[in-house]
């Protein structure tokens, strides 16, 4: 499914440390989603406000939580990936957005489309796919079966499942790699950015990705 989207342009925004970020989604998936999620609210001054999260210091500023102004055609509570920029923004409402920096698949893992989480795991196993075991395989690497939850584990903290798919929204024992196109598909944020999403995404969000 392709999703069309027009060129973001950033203006300087009077009390926030963010940049006004424009874009013209139009929603074209109908159908797939019945039920609409609760929306992730702020009031101004908690938006205009927010405290750093920890662990952010270790990432440049432009890829730290960042409230910004986003024009989308998408409800509140809509999380949308912009693979081209690797930000992840969490639609809020009022034509506001947080944007996160995220590493998104590498040349040949590319995708966009739109999907609804389907599940939600905190410190998830990580089970490679056949295709990856493969892929090791071929290089002289052998992957395991299966890597028990934990800080060690590449899916970090929390996971978000898209649909069946085996696209994750998950985080990461790699923080250098956030920013970049690093990964087979999946969307992969610093682990404390993805607890802070998954607090607000409940089962039945909309996800969407684009280029």
């Amino acid at each position: 499914m392709k999703i069309k989207s027009g060129r973001f342009s950033a203006l300087a925004a009077a009390g926030l440390a963010a940049a006004l970020m424009v874009v013209s989604v139009a929603p074209s998936d109908a159908g797939l989603f019945s039920k609409k999620p609760p929306p992730v609210t702020y009031t101004d001054d908690e938006f205009n406000n927010l405290p750093p999260l920890k662990g952010e210091n270790q990432l440049a500023r432009n890829l730290r939580r960042t409230p910004v102004f986003y024009r989308s055609n998408y409800p509140a509570g809509t999380i949308i990936v912009d693979n081209s920029e690797r930000y992840l923004y969490l639609l809020v409402g009022q034509g506001r957005a947080l944007r996160y920096g995220v590493a998104v698949g590498r040349e040949g893992f590319e995708w966009e489309g739109s999907m609804k989480v389907r599940k939600k795991v905190e410190w998830p196993d990580w089970r490679p796919p056949k295709d990856m075991i493969a892929r090791a395989k071929a290089e002289g690497k052998t992957l395991p079966t299966v890597v028990k939850g934990g800080p060690g584990n590449p899916l970090g903290a929390r996971a978000l499942y898209l649909g069946f798919s085996e696209y994750r929204i998950h985080g990461t024992n790699a923080p250098k790699s956030i920013g970049k196109y690093a990964s087979s598909g999946c969307i992969r944020m610093l682990n404390e950015h993805i607890i802070d999403v998954y607090n607000k995404t409940p089962i039945g969000t909309r996800v969407v990705v684009i280029e």
